[in-house]
């Protein structure tokens, strides 16, 4: 059975969206955290929320031992943590008043839109649902914009989306859930020319997945086009998503304006530990590449498997996949948890997809086995 994307469906979708017919893309519910009953199973494979199976490198993992007789002080009152935003911020090449840090990048995700609140924001639909989802809560406008036929943003039509009323554009690049990348150069001019109207946002989670000559920053944009911001998080190369650290870098004065503001209050949340581990990973190349290399080679498996059975998964940077699941009858997410295999499906309007995280080679195995077995 084929399961390729239907391009009358696709059409019809974007003509709906054209129309101010918008569909938001699920929120987080309780699907998407593992039911009680699961806790504890054996054999059970998480492929849920892009984690990095391999763990924090080691010496993330030696700074956090080091610092247990630490844990008892607030990170402020930690001589060591006193230039911490200095270091990250000399890492990606900004002074400190060029950077906020929150608890993962999820922190800054709920509270951007309550800040960027008078306006219009305009994002892709499907996208990463924090932002979007709560800005809809409050009463904001959502615009969202249709993928390409190739799961990519539509840089133009976002652009002809953004109006003097947009208060916020957001782009998740890498993209969440749909894996795809666009363009460095097309990227680069639509923030330029998006920034004359509204403030972008570009999330930039899961950058570090790329190979290294195609991780093209957004950050550099920022000194010459103020309105540019740039979002980071330690949880998915890293692999610290329960360790809590993100980042957001934008203009000295928007930092100033957020500190004040809405996260007056984002040092407090941050843990000593997780603090050193942050930047004991930062130096740690050897381990990043050799996850990447791990991530790359379950996906070229995964992919290629999946395409065996007629799928046709997008083009995936990332580590995850996003598939189309055509007729397929049912929930796909629970039957495949009565496999004791956790991952992730939704139905759009055109038509129901799995977004689905890549494990280690062997849980990746497990995985496709579970899928032949279904043909």
């Amino acid at each position: 059975m084929s399961a390729q994307i239907d391009r009358r469906h696709w059409l019809k979708f974007s003509s709906l969206a054209a129309l101010g017919l918008g569909f938001r893309l699920p929120a987080f519910r309780d699907e998407a955290i593992l039911p009680a009953e699961y806790a504890g199973v054996t054999g059970l494979v998480n492929l849920s929320s892009n984690e990095n199976p391999y763990g924090i490198s080691p010496k993330a993992r030696e700074a956090i031992v080091q610092m247990l007789g630490e844990s008892h002080r607030y990170s402020y009152n930690h001589p060591g943590l006193q230039d911490f935003k200095k270091q990250l911020a000399e890492h990606h090449g900004v002074s400190e008043d060029h950077i906020l840090v929150t608890a993962g990048s999820g922190d800054a995700l709920g509270l951007l839109p309550r800040f960027f609140n008078k306006g219009k924001l305009v994002t892709a639909n499907p996208t990463f649902p924090i932002l979007p989802t709560t800005a809809a809560k409050l009463g904001t406008k959502v615009v969202e914009v249709p993928l390409n036929s190739k799961m990519e943003h539509d840089l133009d039509a976002m652009l002809k989306a953004v109006d003097d009323e947009t208060a916020l554009v957001y782009i998740c690049n890498p993209a969440n859930p749909s894996t795809t990348i666009v363009d460095p150069n097309a990227l680069k001019n639509f923030c330029i020319e998006a920034s004359k109207k509204a403030h972008v946002l570009i999330d930039e989670a899961y950058i570090d997945y790329l190979e290294p000559q195609e991780q093209v920053s957004m950050i550099s944009l920022i000194e010459k086009h103020p309105k540019v911001m740039v979002l980071g998080t330690f949880s998915k190369i890293h692999a610290m998503a329960g360790l809590r650290i993100g980042w957001l870098i934008a203009t000295p004065d928007i930092i100033a304006k957020l500190q004040a503001d809405y996260f007056s209050r984002a040092g407090f949340t941050l843990s000593v530990l997780s603090m050193y581990a942050a930047l004991a990973s930062l130096d740690d190349h050897a381990w990043h590449n050799q996850s990447r290399q791990k991530n790359t080679a379950a996906r070229d498996y995964t992919i290629k498997a999946l395409q065996s059975l007629n799928y046709q998964p997008a083009q995936s940077k990332t580590n995850f996949i996003f598939f189309p699941l055509g007729n397929y009858p049912g929930d796909y997410a629970q039957d495949m948890l009565k496999k004791n295999i956790f991952l992730r499906s939704y139905q759009y309007p055109y038509g129901k997809y799995a977004r689905v995280s890549l494990g280690t080679m062997d849980e990746m195995k497990i995985f496709m086995g579970e899928m032949k077995a279904r043909i």
